[in-house]
């Protein structure tokens, strides 16, 4: 098959895209940055790619919320285009700020039938303030609590840094989530070194922001979309963690596996 095409669709105040569709790139695919203005002048450049990723950075700077300007104009502006390619064969990524538009444009976490509905249906989760009311960036363990989702096969316990100040994942009636684990929607959660998670909220710094149930991570119900607070494009070399010397870390990073996958979804 042809070198899958991933749209890295950036917007306004966007500052993680180069990192990002290098790290496709370093999987195999063939990445192109696209300024959100080009697919709203031609919308129908969508249908060129597999994958669309939406990476992290502020958008618009966050002046009303993160995330929310850039998913507005995804939920009206191109809600027709969104739509159809959430109904083909496609990935969908969204990493920090994407994970909030995502979230926030109601592509997660129904996927494509949530976006059906999209005017009907009630937001049931959102990311808001850290706990501790900061900016936090450090890094942090996540385990992988999906078989289903295609960004995460094979992958079982994975370091990533986070840096985010509106990372904390609620949602209006806690009960939406154990129907969420019965779909493998629950993606990653937040861990201690040794993998072990709960959901009971862990203590900061292991939980960097206090999501409820220690979520770090929600995929759709089929398992090709994955939003993620933590920045998996930012450790795809061992030399890129802080103690790579003292844990004698070689070859590729962790975050490395999840862009693989993704290649290797259309192999």
């Amino acid at each position: 098959m042809a070198t899958p095409r991933v749209c890295v669709l950036r917007a306004p105040g966007t500052n993680c895209d180069r990192e990002t569709a290098f790290a496709f790139e370093t999987a195999g695919a063939q990445a192109e940055r696209v300024h959100l203005f080009r697919i709203l002048e031609k919308p129908e450049l969508l249908s060129d790619f597999q994958t669309l990723c939406i990476p992290g950075g502020f958008s618009y700077g966050d002046d009303v919320g993160a995330g929310v300007v850039f998913a507005s104009q995804l939920r009206t502006q191109l809600a027709e285009v969104i739509g159809e390619f959430l109904q083909k064969d496609t990935l969908v990524l969204g990493i920090c700020n994407g994970f909030q538009v995502l979230l926030k444009a109601g592509i997660l976490p129904g996927g494509a039938g949530e976006w059906t509905n999209r005017d009907q249906t009630e937001r049931q989760s959102t990311l808001t303030w850290n706990a501790n009311g900061r900016y936090t960036d450090l890094w942090v363990n996540l385990k992988s609590c999906s078989e289903k989702n295609v960004f995460l096969k094979g992958v079982d316990t994975l370091e990533s840094p986070i840096a985010h100040a509106e990372g904390r994942f609620i949602v209006k009636d806690e009960s939406v989530i154990a129907d969420w684990e019965a779909n493998g929607q629950i993606a990653l959660r937040y861990c201690d070194e040794s993998g072990k998670t709960s959901k009971e909220i862990l203590d900061y710094p292991v939980n960097p922001n206090g999501s409820l149930q220690n979520i770090a991570g929600l995929g759709d119900p089929t398992g090709r979309i994955l939003g993620l607070m933590p920045h998996p494009e930012r450790f795809l070399f061992a030399t890129h963690h802080p103690q790579w010397t003292r844990k004698n870390l070689t070859g590729e990073g962790a975050g490395m596996q999840l862009f693989r996958n993704a290649v290797e979804y259309f192999g």
